[in-house]
């Protein structure tokens, strides 16, 4: 009995430390968001009938003003005829997302390559293109336990990524070369911020919620 009650006071503190998962954008307010140009509150002019719009926004990505280490991210989206956009995670240094966080691709194509959605951008490819046709809604999930970050779409788990396998400058895990030639992916931030990409045409995120795991 003692046993079976220490397992279960185990279990309940695990729990609370993972936290619940909560609402970082309910489709009615640009609370809690903000441009990575300037750290300016979102404009009204964002927040859209089909949720937040980053296009137009002022910077080059919208980001939830809050840094996230280990956690689940679950949102819709929705993307205009031939959108270029991106979900960036543990963005160290705002005015630089592109070499300090990792970009997770969005964009209206049907392939599997480096650039292609869900893709971990010229970093690590997809499985499968699990992506519905652009002005359809889809629904991913991102989870980033440490140095390990997966990738679920509609459903389906399409690509993933070991940081620390990237432990050379401009190198993949394979050995092969990508295009951040002057940083070691290994030592990125483990905690930064998130946010969507507007890479000019419209896209819309909606149901965006996190779980914070640690």
């Amino acid at each position: 009995m003692r046993m079976f009650l220490m397992s279960l006071l185990a279990a309940g503190l695990m729990g609370a430390a993972a936290g619940e998962a909560v609402t970082i954008f309910d489709g009615k307010s640009g609370d809690g968001w903000i441009t990575n140009k300037d750290k300016k509150p979102l404009n009204k002019a964002n927040v859209q009938d089909d949720g937040l719009n980053p296009h137009n926004s002022g910077g080059y990505i919208v980001v939830h003003e809050k840094p996230h280490n280990s956690f689940i991210l679950d949102f819709d989206y929705k993307l205009s005829k031939g959108c270029n956009s991106g979900v960036f995670v543990r963005v160290g240094e705002l005015k630089d997302p592109v070499m300090t966080g990792l970009e997770i691709a969005l964009d209206d194509t049907t392939g599997t390559g480096y650039h292609d959605t869900g893709a971990f951008y010229d970093l690590a490819g997809t499985k499968v293109n699990a992506q519905k046709p652009a002005g359809e809604w889809n629904h991913m999930t991102v989870t980033a336990k440490g140095p390990k970050i997966t990738v679920n779409l509609n459903g389906q788990d399409v690509s993933s990524i070991d940081l620390d396998a990237f432990d050379k400058p401009g190198k993949r895990a394979d050995g092969t070369n990508h295009k951040f030639k002057n940083v070691t992916i290994k030592d990125f931030n483990r905690a930064g911020y998130l946010g969507f990409q507007d890479h000019g045409k419209d896209c819309w995120f909606k149901n965006v919620k996190i779980q914070d795991l640690n």
